[in-house]
């Protein structure tokens, strides 16, 4: 059985599986609705239901409260219809947004690759090529592992058929802890996707200042490869954040990058490197290196911005008091089990407004 569901203002209109919440059905007919966490706990998919009804789902108490349902508010990422329904949703979609449908693909380990001590890389050729949007991300299912995990593509869209991720090892973490010790080359895995509004805003003008930090690096190695080979003629400037020289990976790649595009730089941090005589570079956090380079001062650019949360925290702190205002900063943050939250959960959607 499948049930219709009328989205305003839009008028779109989308089919709804039992059994299917409306915001998967709205990602998988190319219709996006705004969303975070897609578990029921951030209300950033909170919609206004007019006609209809729906089954709640595994809604938070606190991210949809008692008296809000008695409204007729529902989550998105958890109602499932049980009738045509009318619903309203505050419906802001970016110009820049591409809007590509969510498909589910199946994918076979292509490569493995050690990038640092806690970092492995992991490549996965497609049934098929996807199309995305550089800096989006995909919801990986392994074997034997119960849910799935979203990890951001670090390829560019050109290479569309085989997929690479960042993955950090995180103790504890059931998906992660399974991809550095049992995955194997060969190996069959699944995944959908793309999802997200992490992306360059093409429309905007400013040159470009990209802040990542561990492995949260992958999201823009797919911006920058993907800028690039466009022939973007901005400044691009990438700060990279680790704690030593172990911990910096694909530095090769980026210097090789810079040597090649003069509006391209780079230029890594490592925050416990007073002890590394061997090191060069700048020493201390990642957002103090852009803060040096760009002399406090970061007005005209536009700042992306993906890492853990205190990194991400710090790193507004300063663009803002150099005089980058809100609107030109987006980011992406990776919530670990050590945060507090599920193994590699994090939100699709960090701009703040």
């Amino acid at each position: 059985m499948t049930y219709n569901v009328t989205i305003e203002p839009t008028g779109e209109i989308i089919e709804v599986e039992e059994g299917q919440t409306i915001l998967q059905a709205a990602l998988r007919q190319g219709v996006w609705l705004p969303f975070a966490c897609g578990h029921g706990t951030c209300a950033t998919c909170k919609v206004q239901v007019v006609e209809g009804e729906a089954d709640h789902g595994a809604a938070s108490s606190f991210a949809l409260m008692d008296m809000e349902r008695d409204e007729g508010k529902v989550l998105a990422c958890c109602a499932m219809p049980m009738s045509d329904m009318v619903i309203e949703a505050d419906i802001d979609v970016d110009p820049d947004f591409a809007g590509h449908q969510v498909e589910d693909y199946r994918g076979v380990v292509s490569a493995l690759v050690d990038l640092s001590p806690t970092i492995k890389g992991v490549h996965i050729k497609l049934d098929r090529p996807m199309t995305f949007q550089a800096g989006q991300y995909i919801n990986l299912t392994l074997p034997g592992v119960e849910g799935s995990r979203a990890f951001s593509l670090a390829n560019p869209p050109s290479q569309a058929d085989e997929v690479e991720l960042h993955i950090r090892l995180v103790e504890g973490g059931a998906a992660t802890s399974f991809i550095h010790r049992q995955l194997k080359v060969g190996d069959a895995v699944e995944l959908s996707g793309p999802y997200g509004q992490f992306f360059v805003r093409g429309s905007q003008a400013g040159d470009l200042i990209f802040i990542a930090g561990g492995s949260g690096l992958s999201s823009p190695q797919s911006m920058i490869l993907d800028l690039l080979a466009q022939g973007d003629t901005r400044r691009i400037t990438l700060f990279q954040g680790a704690r030593n020289r172990a911990e910096l990976y694909n530095c090769e790649l980026f210097e090789e990058l810079a040597a090649r595009h003069p509006n391209f730089s780079y230029v890594p941090a490592l925050n416990q490197a007073n002890d590394d005589p061997e090191w060069q570079g700048f020493k201390g956090f990642v957002h103090d290196a852009a803060k040096a380079h760009f002399d406090g001062r970061f007005g005209g650019h536009k700042a992306y911005l993906c890492g853990p949360p205190p990194m991400i925290d710090a790193a507004i702190t300063t663009l803002m008091q150099g005089r980058l205002f809100e609107r030109d900063i987006f980011m992406e943050r990776f919530f670990t089990a050590a945060d507090g939250a599920e193994d590699s959960t994090r939100s699709a959607l960090f701009k703040r407004i």
